[in-house]
């Protein structure tokens, strides 16, 4: 008898489980992702419908925080350094909140992203931007809540925001002329020792011309106040490969000299590996 009660109740509650509906949320999630000159934005949120509802003063209350959207906080993510008006955003994320009124808004970018709602009491020590945006009246309705980066240039674009009958819109800078001039700049000047190191290992790795790996790596390390241990290595194997088991050994007992300062047993193995291959005495 109790077998068959258990069997009825794991039935019964493998049905429960299989009936389970999926119904559409109210606010569904939504992505946003925009480059704006040489910065990824990325702004996600949920987006309510007004379904007959006067929205702003009612439903969204004039002069109050508002999320700026429904359920978690809406965030906005920026890969590179941005400025709103002469404040600066580092990269990362911020959660967007508002304080909506009849004329204009107060736009707020707040450190803690990754929360629900909007705190009980804002921390001005994480507020990390503010912004006044002017409302426009729309000669239509916006049925969704809506946000959208527009105005895209190489150095900014706008944050807008819809719903209802009232966009706002709030500019943002980015860096992509300071970034671009700073590229430029170095490129002018030609390799740096990371550039050249970099092109002697890959060429040595890749069997290409020896000795013009040996020429690259040279420059590198006469570029270099100090070079590591495994640099060193780089450069002791170049030489190898070069024919010049000299200077191979020579660089591959700095190299066990300072792999041993620095306590790492595997380049104090390769190194006598390599002293012993080479014939070092």
């Amino acid at each position: 008898m109790k077998k068959i009660t258990f069997l009825v109740l794991m039935i019964a509650v493998s049905f429960g489980i299989q009936a389970q509906i999926n119904t559409p949320q109210p606010s569904p999630s939504s992505t946003l992702i925009q480059k704006v000159g040489l910065t990824d934005v990325t702004v996600e949120y949920s987006r309510p419908s007004m379904r007959g509802r006067t929205i702003f003063g009612n439903l969204v209350p004039y002069d109050k925080l508002w999320r700026t959207g429904a359920n978690a906080r809406t965030k906005i993510t920026f890969s590179e350094n941005v400025m709103i008006g002469n404040q600066e955003l580092k990269a990362g994320s911020y959660a967007i909140f508002t304080k909506p009124g009849a004329t204009s808004w107060e736009v707020i970018f707040y450190d803690e992203a990754n929360a629900g709602g909007i705190p009980a009491n804002l921390d001005e020590s994480k507020v990390a931007a503010k912004a006044m945006a002017q409302v426009q009246n729309l000669p239509f309705q916006v049925e969704t809540f809506t946000i959208s980066i527009d105005g895209l240039s190489d150095n900014n674009a706008t944050l807008g925001m819809y719903w209802s009958d009232v966009y706002v819109g709030v500019k943002f800078d980015v860096l992509t002329d300071k970034a671009v001039s700073s590229a430029i700049e170095k490129v002018m000047k030609g390799p740096d020792a990371n550039d050249y190191y970099a092109a002697a290992v890959y060429y040595m790795n890749s069997g290409k011309d020896i000795n013009k790996a040996k020429e690259w790596m040279d420059k590198a390390m006469s570029m270099t106040e100090k070079p590591a241990f495994w640099q060193l290595r780089q450069q002791s194997l170049i030489y190898a490969k070069a024919g010049d088991k000299k200077q191979a050994i020579e660089t591959a007992k700095k190299s066990l000299a300072e792999a041993e300062a620095a306590g790492n047993a595997d380049y104090i193995k390769m190194n006598k590996d390599s002293l012993k291959e080479w014939g070092a005495k």
